[in-house]
């Protein structure tokens, strides 16, 4: 690669040339075992004495950002910021830093006080420690979200909680790198065999998500004497789906069941006063004719599996957390 000087800047020189190969590191433009100029040739290109070069070459192989082969010249170390360089989703990392950089620009913050800020936050967590990471892989985008979020809620601060849909993680790699790096990916028993044969060496735990409060109050406010049908977009789904019907509804005896797909869905449907669908048939509930109560059934996660299982499982991350007041 080229490098440059800047001999207007108030930068001192010696300075600009570390910065130079040190963001070229950074940024993949030099990576493991790329061969720097020597310490004649990089000189003469900046115009500088050969000493300034050598110290500079120094400091970073004191930092263990190169290293020096007799006979052969200085490369570029096997360090983990050159690692972190090579990454395939680093790209995707640079693109979010410079959206923030432009975001602190228009509010009229300068680069200056950016970086000093940027360098107090990070400091900051520093102090609070490596947070630990919980994926929560689902169906649906926005029920996965509100699954996210009630894990976050009751797992409390010190934890980053992703939402990301099964969909995705089979159609994008670099998502999946992503979501790989987490300490736990947490998901449905029903899908606990195809997250972990996406992520064969991840931490998957399933857990059991139990009806929302208002389908259980939805369950349990139906008459006696409604004819039900429950539904669900994934037959591996409705076991599931039916017992929890059964279990807050039980007082109502006409229930069928069936599974978007089904040959005979149209037949099964057409006496029915009442549709529960699980999330993902809204077709099937839009396709009911006018009059039928729908209820979607929407669950969250089991608060108990939250405590008992993902707090054992997040400890083991290292993370400092706080699962509520009995906790302290």
């Amino acid at each position: 690669m080229d490098f440059f000087l800047n001999r207007h800047s108030g930068v001192p020189i010696r300075r600009q040339i570390r910065g130079m190969i040190e963001y070229a590191i950074s940024f993949g433009d030099l990576g493991i075992g790329a061969a720097l100029p020597s310490v004649r040739d990089l000189a003469d290109q900046l115009g500088v004495a050969p000493m300034t070069v050598s110290q500079v070459y120094a400091d970073l192989k004191r930092d263990g950002l190169v290293e020096t082969r007799t006979g052969a010249g200085t490369f570029v170390a096997d360090s983990d910021r050159a690692q972190v360089a090579a990454r395939s989703d680093i790209a995707q990392l640079h693109g979010e830093i410079d959206r923030l950089i432009d975001s602190a620009t228009a509010q009229g913050i300068g680069l200056t006080e950016f970086g000093l800020l940027f360098n107090a936050r990070l400091g900051y967590r520093a102090d609070l420690g490596q947070p630990a990471v919980i994926a929560v892989a689902g169906l649906f985008d926005e029920a996965t979200r509100s699954y996210a979020d009630a894990i976050a809620r009751q797992v409390g601060s010190g934890v980053s909680v992703y939402p990301v849909t099964v969909e995705r993680l089979q159609a994008d790699e670099v998502l999946r790198a992503r979501i790989a790096a987490a300490d736990t990916i947490v998901t449905f028993l029903t899908l606990r065999d195809t997250v972990k044969g996406l992520f064969p060496n991840g931490n998957v735990v399933p857990i059991r998500f139990i009806p929302s409060e208002p389908t259980r109050l939805a369950l349990a406010s139906l008459d006696p004497m409604a004819r039900v049908a429950v539904i669900s977009r994934f037959p591996a789904f409705l076991p599931i789906l039916s017992f929890g019907v059964q279990r807050f509804a039980a007082h109502c005896q006409d229930i069928v069941t069936g599974s978007e797909g089904d040959p005979g869905l149209e037949t099964l449907l057409a006496d029915r006063d009442v549709l529960i669908f699980a999330t993902g048939a809204e077709a099937t509930a839009a396709r009911m004719p006018q009059g039928t109560r729908t209820i979607e059934y929407r669950h969250i996660p089991d608060p108990g599996d939250i405590d008992r299982v993902m707090k054992s499982h997040v400890a083991r991350a290292g993370a400092g957390l706080r699962y509520g007041k009995d906790d302290g």
